[in-house]
């Protein structure tokens, strides 16, 4: 604590803003092998989901969302994919749990997530707070969305509206 009782200030200078290339960001795939961001989904519509982990409860009612809207995802050809700093026991048990059928990535270091995309981090820099992003085809951000607690996060109806309203304006 700061000598006025703030908490010091950390690094959050990174922000990405709308039409800026989504960072290079490298996750252990649940299902076995790596995933490699933006380069996974580039040529695609993509939705990258930064979950606290499988204890968080909000967490665990949006990953739901998304799974059961993941068939208005496809059919728009849209990539969901979520990550999160879980070690692979625990996420596989989110996967599991949740019949997530979309891609997992586990095993992210909270601080190299928040230099990278400037995610907030939760209590001993141990997991990364609810972060959102919708990418277009080509990597860059149509929509960031940065929450620095439990609540303020993507839904997936909202997601489906952006995409076919920003289709619409190209």
């Amino acid at each position: 604590m700061t000598a006025t009782g703030d908490a010091p200030v950390r690094g959050h200078a990174v922000r990405i803003d709308v039409g800026e290339r989504f960072p290079v960001v490298r996750a252990h795939r649940v299902r076995g092998g790596k995933i490699v961001l933006p380069g996974d989904v580039d040529g695609r519509w993509a939705v990258i989901l930064f979950y606290r982990g499988n204890w968080c409860y909000y967490c665990k009612q949006q990953l739901r969302d998304f799974q059961e809207n993941l068939y208005r995802f496809r059919a728009a050809d849209v990539s969901v994919i979520a990550l999160s700093a879980d070690p692979e026991a625990e996420a596989r048990t989110t996967v599991r749990e949740l019949g997530i059928e979309f891609e997992v990535g586990y095993g992210l270091d909270p601080l190299d997530i928040e230099k990278s995309v400037g995610a907030y981090l939760g209590k001993d820099d141990a997991f990364v707070q609810a972060t959102g992003f919708v990418l277009r085809p080509k990597g860059r951000t149509v929509l960031a969305v940065y929450s620095s607690g439990a609540v303020g996060r993507l839904v997936a109806k909202d997601v489906l509206g952006l995409i076919h309203h920003a289709r619409k304006q190209e």
